[in-house]
């Protein structure tokens, strides 16, 4: 586990820089290193509960957090993210949800929103938007802000840092609602411990996600890495999908 903890601590590092949980790439890694599908929802949500608090928490002592515009985001997503982690689902469906959510991560980390010709897009629904995002993150352990924010960004939302602070906010309450749900479903107590097992997942991430927050990628590194980690989750999502 020591070789996947550092793949996790540099994941962590590299998206709480840029305002994101990581939970589409270490849902890859673990499904690579072999854990059990059922577990990997969880041990992803709980990651991201740990790499988004401390960018939330700068995003808003900064002051560029639109509370106005993504409270209405999170709220509606929030309890959905909660039913996504009560939903009991078959290993098979949730295989290939983990398989198109993967490849539409890797689709979304390809894409780039800021310089793309602006979409209108009538704000009523960004709502339903929101709910099926949450409700997704619950179910497959993605937090929903590596798809939320191109949304935001092609309609022209909010400038740049708001948008990477709502993304942030809305990973971390889907995250946490969605991780509840996951450990309420079935035999709680026994996710709990298998999660707790993988603690040094968790502190890899709580480490790299603290020199994360401190760091500011600039825009080279940035594409590249986004490029990379691109690859490497269509290519587990194709694994997923196709079983080669």
């Amino acid at each position: 586990m020591t070789g996947l903890a550092a793949l996790f601590g540099l994941t962590a590092l590299l998206y709480a820089a840029v305002g994101f949980g990581g939970g589409s790439t270490y849902t890859a890694l673990l499904l690579l290193g072999g854990v059990a599908v059922g577990l990997v929802p969880a041990i992803s949500l709980a990651c991201n509960v740990i790499v988004v608090s401390g960018g939330t928490i700068r995003f808003a002592r900064a002051g560029v957090t639109p509370w106005a515009k993504a409270l209405p985001l999170v709220v509606i997503a929030a309890p959905l993210a909660f039913l996504g982690g009560l939903t009991p689902v078959k290993q098979g469906v949730l295989v290939t949800l983990l398989g198109l959510s993967l490849l539409a991560s890797a689709l979304a980390l390809l894409i780039q929103p800021q310089t793309a010709r602006a979409v209108q897009l009538s704000p009523k629904l960004l709502l339903p938007i929101a709910a099926a995002l949450g409700f997704l993150a619950g179910v497959v352990g993605i937090g929903g802000g590596i798809f939320l924010a191109p949304i935001l960004h092609l309609i022209r939302w909010a400038e740049a840092r708001s948008v990477a602070a709502t993304a942030s906010l809305f990973i971390l309450v889907n995250s946490l609602f969605g991780l509840t749900g996951q450990l309420l479903k079935g035999k709680g107590s026994e996710m709990i411990g298998a999660v707790a097992s993988h603690w040094p997942l968790l502190i890899a991430v709580l480490i790299g996600g603290a020199i994360g927050t401190q760091l500011a990628v600039k825009s080279g590194p940035a594409v590249l890495i986004r490029r990379l980690t691109a690859l490497l989750v269509g290519f587990v999502a194709l694994r997923l999908l196709f079983g080669f």
